[in-house]
């Protein structure tokens, strides 16, 4: 596998973090997750990872992570700017800083915050939907006449933010193999947005373009042109409708006008190829399509279009598409697909798999260099919480 031999130190967060160590994982990355003592865990990004768990306000606890960032060449910090430095394992304590020699001056030190560092929302809490707010992009998704709706948290939290995190590590390594030497990567996720959504935000801020060039709901890709929407089918299923380009919404055309027709549906208007460019006629384009796809159920759209160039596939259930993964596998397979190193195999039918703090805290520790002993006086001296600690003691008093 491709990063066959990295070893990765992610400090337990959620979604944006999580991911872009899952990234790493999956390609044969071996990453150790630092949890806190006597939490549980509901992250479900956690395939291939090993976790310890460290009281990081313990002197103790302090010192074992040092030392597991010391050995390490990624570090993924989830935290909002500061919380690292206030512990004691910011950037400066691994990093040579004018003639000071940091502890590991090859770490790729991964940084994932929610808005940019010197912007006024800086030090404030947030969501995917704050940070898709003030990238400018929620303004412009489709929603009803009143407001914008917003995609789960996908867009900013694992597109802008994980996704981009693992692609900044992924540039880091590649130049510390040149200069051997590591760096910071930041990467927030308002900027992070507004990166991965280069393409609709060049268009709106174009005079020229007329792709985004209307209010919002009133142009092809945000809901306003009828070729490229959701339709409800007669069984409360939904039919996707893409046919932008002429020749794909002549196909789509034909064959719904053949259906409606051959079942003798009673139309009072019968839309021609040439509606598509008239956009006065979209209105009454779009309640012919309601109309259309509530006389059949789903499947019976999804027959009809399939192997055509129509641009109308089924709305699939996430139950439906697990059906579809190349591995069998309800989780999702690691993608993109490489043809030597490929990612490891997920298998395994259980998506909600989470990994319970602090279940590799000995193994981990074990192949750092300490002995069983040392384990142990770390664990006397409140390193890995009280519980865990207690449990450690026990396993190797004599």
């Amino acid at each position: 596998m491709s990063l066959n031999g990295l070893t990765v130190v992610e400090f337990a967060g959620l979604a944006p973090a999580p991911f872009a160590g899952l990234l790493l994982a999956h390609h044969g990355a071996t990453v150790i997750r630092i949890d806190r003592p006597s939490l549980s865990s509901s992250d479900v990004l956690c395939a291939g990872k090993r976790s310890i768990a460290l009281d990081l306000k313990n002197p103790a606890g302090l010192a074992v992570a040092k030392r597991l960032v010391s050995r390490c060449d990624v570090l993924i910090d989830p935290f909002r700017p500061g919380i690292m430095e206030k512990m004691g394992l910011g950037p400066e304590v691994f990093h040579e800083n004018e003639g000071s020699r940091g502890l590991n001056d090859r770490l790729v030190y991964a940084r994932v915050a929610g808005f940019p560092p010197d912007g006024p929302h800086k030090s404030m809490a947030g969501h995917e939907i704050n940070y898709l707010a003030l990238s400018g992009v929620l303004s412009m998704l489709p929603g009803s006449p009143e407001k914008p709706s917003f995609p789960l948290n996908l867009l900013a939290d694992f597109a802008g933010g994980g996704l981009l995190c693992a692609t900044g590590i992924l540039l880091a390594l590649v130049e510390r193999g040149k200069s051997g030497r590591g760096q910071v990567v930041d990467v927030n996720m308002v900027s992070g947005t507004r990166y991965v959504a280069s393409f609709p935000l060049l268009h709106v801020m174009s005079t020229s373009s007329s792709l985004l060039a209307g209010p919002r709901g009133t142009n092809p890709l945000d809901g306003g042109a009828p070729f490229y929407d959701v339709y409800t089918c007669s069984d409360g299923k939904w039919m996707s409708v893409g046919c932008l380009e002429p020749q794909f919404f002549a196909t789509f055309l034909d064959r719904f006008n053949m259906v409606l027709q051959e079942n003798e549906v009673r139309l009072e208007w019968v839309p021609t190829h040439n509606v598509q460019t008239c956009k006065e006629d979209w209105p009454k384009l779009r309640s012919y399509f309601e109309d259309g796809f509530k006389t059949q159920p789903r499947d019976y759209w999804a027959t009809l279009f399939h192997g055509s160039d129509a641009c109308a596939v089924p709305v699939l259930f996430p139950e439906e598409a697990a059906q579809l993964d190349p591995e069998g596998s309800t989780r999702p397979a690691p993608h993109p697909h490489l043809s030597r190193t490929p990612a490891l195999p997920q298998g395994g039918s259980n998506p909600r798999t989470l990994l319970q703090p602090g279940t590799h805290t000995e193994e981990v520790l074990l192949e750092t260099g300490l002995s069983g002993e040392d384990i142990k006086q770390l664990a006397s001296d409140g390193a890995f919480g009280e519980q865990t600690g207690r449990k450690t003691i026990s396993k190797y008093k004599l």
